[in-house]
Order: structure tokens, then sequence, then C-alpha cells
């Protein structure tokens, strides 16, 4: 059916021809197209559906190109840890990716292929776009290559790479060839076994309080946007945010995150505490300007900037990793 819902013929006119889309889209534009129908019902084709479905296509791609930027220099085969070695967010990340290799292999076994493009678009841009690509910044630009953060983060980020590039391997034929290609492997992704699904890697306890702390973040997000909206700050590294909970509160679930919470939040210093005004059940946030200097490489705003004499315009933290360098 044309955008309006009416039969293709060519009497009206409205049919739109396959090798147009090739030539103005690419060929991985019409796969795409052909997968994310839900053919249970009719499929509808039109330039502004095959326009949101390019901007899809663009968010699906620039995660490969995000990822393959920052895996620049990792040797997967030397520099990878361990399962029970990666910090507790890259283990989160690696278990939703292995519900999505889950959800992903259903689909194309059942013949569901509509399933498989909207669970891979909603991996990219909630799961990693809006949070753990995001949060991960601090960590792939300021601590070394080679320090147990530097390299469990990049552990899974391959992981996430390698996955979504055979997942999608049927239908973005051209583009994960291309990702395999940059990843330098000789052979063709097409030749590759399907991803195999890990039981160890799955940790539903582990993603049920990353949900929970996904819902604290939320709240933190907004109170630092409101901040930006009146101006009171511009990047969210220049405010601290200070956290206050009733007795009876979650102050002990979010202090089990405990140096990792500024990161996690963007923000240069976060401090929890229990407020006997708050009421029970509710979360108490307050933004101020962040206390310190800012550091030129890390960009946080740092008590410790400029105690280094060697170094006056780095906290601490970036002081140490240069002088590991």
């Amino acid at each position: 059916m044309d955008g309006e819902g009416r039969k293709m013929s060519k009497s009206l006119g409205n049919v739109i021809s396959p090798l147009d889309i090739i030539e103005q889209t690419g060929a991985d534009i019409l796969r795409l197209w052909v997968v994310s129908g839900d053919t249970s019902d009719d499929i509808r084709i039109s330039p502004d559906s095959l326009a949101r479905l390019s901007e899809g296509y663009r968010k699906i791609r620039n995660t490969f190109k995000y990822l393959l930027g920052n895996l620049h220099g990792f040797d997967f085969k030397k520099d990878a840890l361990a399962l029970d070695e990666l910090i507790e967010v890259d283990r989160w990340a690696l278990s939703k990716l292995e519900a999505l290799t889950g959800e992903v292999t259903a689909a194309y076994e059942s013949g569901q292929l509509h399933r498989i493009y909207h669970a891979v678009y909603n991996f990219c841009v909630r799961e990693m776009s809006s949070f753990y690509l995001d949060v991960l910044k601090d960590r792939l630009y300021t601590d070394s290559m080679q320090s147990v953060s530097g390299r469990s983060c990049r552990t899974v980020l391959y992981e996430i790479l390698t996955v979504l590039a055979k997942c999608l391997s049927p239908v973005l034929s051209f583009t994960c060839e291309e990702v395999w290609q940059n990843l330098g492997f000789e052979s063709s992704i097409h030749l590759e076994s399907w991803p195999k699904l890990s039981a160890k890697k799955r940790d539903c306890v582990l993603e049920e309080r990353w949900g929970r702390f996904l819902l604290v973040r939320e709240k933190v997000l907004k109170a630092l946007e409101e901040k930006r909206e009146k101006k009171e700050i511009g990047n969210s590294l220049e405010a601290g945010v200070e956290l206050a909970l009733s007795k009876n509160g979650d102050t002990e679930f979010l202090k089990s995150f405990k140096s990792d919470l500024p990161g996690l939040f963007l923000v240069s210093n976060v401090e929890v505490l229990n407020d006997p005004t708050v009421s029970d059940g509710e979360l108490r946030v307050s933004v101020t300007k962040a206390q310190g200097q800012k550091c030129e490489r890390c960009w946080n705003y740092r008590e410790s900037v400029g105690t280094d004499k060697n170094y006056e315009t780095l906290c601490h933290r970036c002081v140490t990793v240069l002088k590991r360098v």
C-alpha cells in the first residue's frame, strides 16, 4: 500500500520502484524496510516512511561508528577481561545484550522479522545512546586504556559490536560487512557462526537493580535540565547533586554505587544523605554549582585541581593516569 493506504497500481501512478530506493538510499535501507513491516497486516511504503526508516538506520549505524571508534587499539584476545572481572555497569550492559540476542534469535526463528528492527533500534537508542554509551564517555576519554576500567568497558563494547553486527548481517548485509572489515577480520561476516546464548552473561537480578537505579537517574536528569533551562548551569559537569532521603529511604541502595554516582549522573560530585524533613519514599534532588576548579582534561570540577605543581590545570585523577603512561 502507499502512504494513504491505497493499493499500489500503475493506473494510480503510486508505485515506488525498488531500484529508485536503492539508488537514493542504498540497498540496506530497502532491506531494512522489508523486515520492519508487520506482515500480519497490509504493508505501506511512502517517501515519508522511508525517511523515518533512514533516520532509524542512521542511529544504528552511528552506534556502530561510536563502538568502532572507541575500540581503536584494543586487542580483544590480549586485553579482554573475564566476566567476573568486569565492572558492574559493564556486566549490566552485557546482560542486556544477552537479552537482545535471545529476542532477535527468536524473532528470526518464528518469522516475526519486524521484531528484529524494533528490538535492535530500541537497544541502540534506550540502553546504549541514552544511558550506557553516555556514561562511558568519562571512562573512555579519561581512564587509561590498560586500566581495569578501560579494559572492562572495551571488552563489553567489543561484545556489543560483534553481536549486533552478526544479528543484523542478514538484513544490513553491506553495513555489517563494512563493520566486520573495519574490525580487522579477513573473512566475511556472512561466514561467521550465529551468536551463542550464554546463561552466565544474563543476570536478571543485576538488571532489576539497575532498572531501579535508572528511575533515580531520571529524576536527577530532570532536575539538571530544569537548572539548565534557567541558565544556572551549562554543561552538567558544572553541577553538584545532593540526594536527600528519609531515614527509611534508599540511602544504602544509592551509596552502594559509591564513587560511580558522579559519572552515572554526568555531574562533578554527588552527596547522599538522610533528611528527617523528607517524607518516606520521597527523593529530593538539589542541584548546585560544583565545588573546585575545572580540570582541563576530564572537564570535571575538582578541589584537587592545581595541587600537583607539574600539572597545575589537572585534577588528581587525571594526574595519576598521566603519571602511569
